[in-house]
């Protein structure tokens, strides 16, 4: 313990930003934890989307999107989302809704926009069709 205050008292620098990342890392979990929109698995997805016929969101690029795709997927272009129109998913208000992008960090702000406008069952694939294509699962072209 001895060792660990005399390095803090000597390394101010390095010892506040370790302090700051251990802080920021508690409160992005905490925030994760309490956010009404989930992060779920694949087969999670799987699970909605044909037991509760939810519905796969794909925010990614028109291209990438035509590259390969959930099967059933709906692409929301991104003028639509950068205007926050959802529109077009209207018809899905009360169906679970899964935002999924390439790697599942743009979609989370998304799913918040889509919670926001009364999507309450908004959420997000975890590791986004990254985690899909890795696990194995189908892809539509």
């Amino acid at each position: 313990m001895e060792q660990l205050i005399t390095f803090a008292s000597n390394n101010g620098m390095l010892s506040a930003i370790w302090v700051a990342l251990v802080v920021m890392i508690i409160v992005t979990t905490i925030k994760m934890q309490m956010s009404p929109i989930k992060q779920i698995s694949t087969q999670d997805l799987t699970f909605l989307m044909n037991k509760e016929e939810g519905i796969a969101l794909d925010i990614r690029k028109e291209k990438e999107f035509k590259a390969g795709h959930i099967l059933d997927a709906i692409s929301l272009p991104s003028e639509k989302i950068n205007k926050k129109d959802f529109t077009s998913l209207e018809k899905y208000k009360d169906k679970p809704i899964i935002v999924v992008c390439a790697a599942g960090m743009s979609a989370v702000q998304i799913a918040n926009d889509l919670y926001k406008g009364g999507f309450t069952r908004a959420s997000v694939l975890k590791g986004g069709m990254n985690s899909w294509t890795s696990a194995g699962l189908p892809v539509a072209k």
